[in-house]
């Protein structure tokens, strides 16, 4: 049986071989037959503990999902014996104990990958991620240590879906520092929130909790706390079943750069009144006016500024600057237009 036939529905790629795989992209390995993830796993994102339903898609995926399911049901679990057999066969470089080997635990992907849907990735998403994991075991895996396989891979399996996570789920990338204290003080939360619910009280989990539980400063929570937010797309519609051509969120924000047409216009005759206004006044009081307030596309000046330049005392330009005010502001009430606007 091929194993191109049992990748997930999705994107239509076959599963590349482990082997194939960057030096370094994979975490250091577990020691075989250890129940629980090594330290270093410590870091990583807890799955959500709820089994949601598995047909996480809709219409054509979802029912290509649930084929995909049922196919792998019909590979028969190994005997002891016989993964022992297979596995020291896979591990010697026997290709179709390789895809035996894939064929047969693929169940064990899905069953992981259930526990990561409501983290982001589509049910076909995780279950790739997975098996990219499951393959990356096969070649690591040691049958003669006497340790069953699923314990082995299924830690290799959840290090690769979650490593999806961290850098597809998210609209912004993280640096995978930030995240795994992210995760760090997320894992802290979700424990206090568990003592809070056990307790019955009803209260929220504080971030000087949090803080004190993990032994840190609370700015550096309240911090890391603001990353768990997920930000929402401007393109997202604002109608989950919309198609294309919807109403999007992009198109609900205004725009604090556009012109408002209605303000352009009271803008531009409120010029056009100024100006003949100005036309009224003395060629020192405009000189003054246009000095101090900046008209015409200059640059404002200082009281100091302008009576150096003009060769007059900084009063007698404030002087001819409150007179020229009075006569435009009184011109310009009488077309209709606030005097308390002006200036």
């Amino acid at each position: 049986m091929n194993h191109r036939k049992h990748s997930p529905p999705g994107n239509g790629h076959a599963l590349p071989d482990a082997g194939a795989l960057p030096h370094g992209a994979w975490p250091v390995e577990p020691m075989h037959g250890a129940g629980d993830p090594p330290n270093g796993a410590d870091d990583l994102p807890e799955p959500v503990q709820e089994h949601l339903p598995i047909a996480a898609g809709e219409g054509e995926v979802g029912n290509t999902l649930q084929t995909y399911l049922r196919e792998i049901r019909r590979a028969p679990l190994f005997t002891p014996d016989e993964e022992f057999a297979m596995a020291t066969r896979a591990r010697a470089g026997d290709f179709a104990a390789r895809q035996q080997m894939i064929e047969r635990n693929l169940r064990l992907v899905v069953s992981i990958a259930k526990s990561y849907l409501s983290r982001g990735l589509p049910m076909t998403d995780l279950i790739e991620e997975g098996n990219l994991g499951l393959m990356h075991a096969i070649g690591k895996f040691e049958p003669e240590r006497g340790f069953r396989f699923s314990t082995y891979a299924s830690w290799w399996i959840r290090q690769s879906i979650e490593r999806a996570i961290m850098h597809q789920a998210r609209l912004v990338r993280l640096p995978v520092h930030v995240v795994r204290e992210l995760n760090q003080v997320l894992k802290a939360r979700r424990a206090l929130e568990g003592e809070a619910a056990a307790s019955a009280d009803g209260r929220t989990v504080r971030v000087d909790e949090i803080a004190a539980a993990l032994g840190r400063p609370v700015t550096e929570v309240s911090e890391l706390l603001r990353f768990a937010e997920q930000p929402t797309s401007l393109d997202a519609p604002l109608e989950r079943q919309a198609g294309n051509g919807a109403e999007t969120l992009g198109d609900m924000v205004a725009d604090e750069q556009a012109t408002d047409p209605l303000g352009h216009t009271l803008s531009h005759e409120l010029d056009v009144l100024l100006e003949h206004g100005l036309g009224e006044l003395s060629e020192r009081e405009r000189e003054v006016l246009a000095g101090r307030y900046g008209l015409h596309d200059r640059e404002p000046e200082t009281l100091e500024v302008l009576a150096e330049r003009l060769g007059l005392t900084r009063e007698r330009i404030r002087q001819i600057q409150q007179e020229a005010l009075l006569k435009l502001k009184r011109r310009m009430a009488r077309n209709g237009v606030n005097r308390d606007s002006i200036f």
